[in-house]
C-alpha cells in the first residue's frame, strides 16, 4: 500500500553535503541524491561522468551515514568533453584527496565509459547516474550500453533534462524514456530526471515518486529551496576560502 511521501520522516534530507564546489552545476539536487540513497539502499552505485564529485561524493555521504553495505564507482577520464569543457589535472587530484575517506567502498575509474563495461557485472546495478556528453546520441548510448547493467530494482539520474541550449539532447531522451516508467523531473539546477527502469523498485522509492506526481509543484519547491540552501553554503564556503587566501597574500607582500 503506497505511503504518502514525508520529509520530515528523512534522515538525510536537511544534511548539508562535505563535498562542496563552486563550478559544479550539481551543488543544488544534493539533498535530492542523499535522499534517493535513503529512500533505495542501493547495493551498488554507479556515476557516469563525475569531473569535480559533487554528485557523486554525496551518493558516498549518505551510503556511510546510513552504513548501508554499498559498492561506489566513478567513471570518468577526468579530461573534459565539449559540454564539461577541458580541465586540468587539479580537478581530478582535488577530488582524490577529499574522496580518500570513502575508499573503503568506493572506486574512481578513471576510463571512458566503454571501459568500465567489463568492470561492472550484469544485472548488478541499483543506482546509476548519467552525467556525461549530453547530446542525444551520447546520452542514448550510455543509457542503452549500461541497460544490462542495471538491477530489477534499478533507478536512473539523468542530470541537465532542463538544458536546451545548442546540442543538449537530454531532455529529448527524458521525454522519450519517462512516460515509459514510475519518473519524476526536477526542473531546477539544470533539471534531473528520476527513472525507475527497473521491474521492482522499493516500494519507499515509488511511494516518493507517487507522491511527486501528486503534487509536483510543491515537490520541485521543497527541492528548489533544499538546493538554494546548498548553493548559499558553497558561496560561503568559498567567500571564505577567498578571504583566507587574501589574508595570507597580503602577509606574504608584508614580510616581502
Amino acid at each position: 500500500m503506497s505511503v504518502p511521501f514525508n520529509p520530515l520522516d528523512s534522515q538525510l534530507l536537511s544534511r548539508l553535503p562535505r563535498r562542496l564546489h563552486k563550478k559544479s552545476g550539481w551543488t543544488e539536487h544534493t539533498p535530492l541524491a542523499m535522499l534517493l540513497v535513503e529512500l533505495l539502499h542501493p547495493r551498488v552505485i554507479v556515476e557516469l561522468g563525475t569531473q569535480h564529485g559533487v554528485s557523486y561524493c554525496s551518493f558516498c555521504q549518505a551510503v556511510e551515514e546510513l552504513k548501508l553495505p554499498a559498492h561506489c564507482f566513478a567513471v570518468d577520464t577526468w579530461k573534459g568533453d565539449a559540454h564539461a569543457t577541458h580541465y586540468k589535472e587539479s580537478v581530478y587530484s582535488d577530488l582524490v584527496a577529499h574522496h580518500h575517506r570513502y575508499e573503503s567502498f568506493s572506486k574512481l575509474l578513471r576510463m571512458t565509459f566503454d571501459e568500465a563495461l567489463p568492470q561492472i557485472p550484469d544485472r548488478f546495478v541499483d543506482l546509476l547516474h548519467i552525467d556525461g556528453l549530453h547530446t542525444y546520441a551520447a546520452v542514448k548510448k550510455d543509457f542503452e550500453t549500461w541497460l544490462p547493467k542495471l538491477s530489477e530494482r534499478a533507478v536512473v539520474l539523468f542530470h541537465d533534462t532542463m538544458e536546451l541550449q545548442n546540442d543538449f539532447g537530454v531532455h529529448q531522451l527524458w521525454m522519450k524514456l519517462s512516460p515509459n516508467y514510475p519518473s519524476f523531473n526536477m526542473e531546477h539546477g539544470h533539471g534531473l530526471g528520476i527513472l525507475a527502469v527497473g521491474p521492482q523498485p522499493p516500494q519507499l522509492m515509488l511511494d516518493f515518486l507517487t507522491s511527486a506526481n501528486a503534487q509536483p509543484h510543491e515537490t520541485r519547491a521543497l527541492f528548489a529551496a533544499l538546493g538554494r540552501r546548498v548553493l548559499l553554503e558553497t558561496e560561503k564556503d568559498w567567500i571564505s576560502h577567498q578571504s583566507k587566501f587574501g589574508r595570507t597574500l597580503a602577509a606574504f607582500k608584508a614580510h616581502r
